[in-house]
């Protein structure tokens, strides 16, 4: 079983440290693999005017002080370019795990890239993407050291995410990688005040409950000490104090196939 867990962006040093300490301790203490996630530049916002974050040189530079002062933390960020890719790689940064946002996961350069990194590649299933269209995405990652796919909900409509749970079964079944599930993103209610994302971070526990009985053993969870001013996806975003409750759901729900 693994978490994956962190706030939308890197917003300092300190934060990062703080939230990932929290998160470390609370998943040791119910023996769960722990990865920290943050973005360093949200390249994908609905308007020009959102928050991007750190950028890149600083977010490294703020990696490798946080596996300093956090023995054994795993990190894990996305990308949007192949160079973000190959910097990653030529520095060896303090990256464990790259990751491909769902709108990019066709993106078969960026794919090939991150596969040759040496590093984990987790891919964002698209909003537009079928379960079995997953195949063709995982073609595209031969050699890669290991590769996860992340389930964070399909379009509906306007301004609404579903989770598809028969989708779920169907990645389980046929697809011989670690299945995850973004509970936080898949409550998201994209671009639903015509500006930015809303969301209703309400909903997540249930969907961990019943993911963990489905039989996925995998989590991606973006948290926050006060998301309603976090600088991006605040509404979906979990509350830090909350973390323990649903990684306690996610255990006692277990089911393993």
């Amino acid at each position: 079983m693994r978490i994956i867990a962190g706030p939308c962006q890197h917003e300092n040093l300190d934060h990062s440290i703080m939230i990932a300490d929290h998160c470390a301790k609370i998943c040791s203490k119910y023996d769960i693999d722990y990865y920290f996630k943050a973005s360093f530049d949200k390249a994908n916002r609905s308007s020009i005017n959102g928050k991007r974050g750190t950028g890149f040189p600083q977010f490294i530079r703020d990696a490798d002080e946080m596996k300093t002062e956090i023995p054994g933390l795993k990190i894990l960020t996305d990308v949007h370019e192949t160079q973000q890719v190959y910097a990653i790689t030529a520095i060896d940064a303090s990256i464990d795990v790259i990751q491909i946002p769902a709108f990019l996961c066709r993106q078969t350069n960026l794919i090939r890239a991150a596969a040759d990194s040496g590093r984990i590649v987790n891919i964002k299933k698209g909003q537009f993407i079928s379960p079995w269209e997953v195949k063709g995405i995982l073609s595209k990652t031969e050699g890669a050291k290991e590769v996860w796919i992340t389930e964070r909900g399909t379009s509906f409509g306007y301004n609404t995410l579903v989770v598809d749970f028969t989708g779920l079964e169907y990645m389980l079944t046929n697809y011989n990688v670690p299945i995850v599930l973004d509970a936080t993103h898949s409550v998201q209610k994209p671009g639903g005040n015509g500006t930015s994302s809303g969301g209703d971070r309400s909903y997540v526990p249930g969907l961990t409950r019943a993911a963990s009985a489905l039989g996925i053993s995998n989590f991606f969870l973006e948290v926050h000490d006060d998301p309603d001013n976090a600088p991006s996806d605040g509404p979906n975003m979990i509350k830090l104090e909350n973390f323990e409750e649903i990684i306690d759901d996610i255990h006692r729900y277990s089911y393993t196939r």
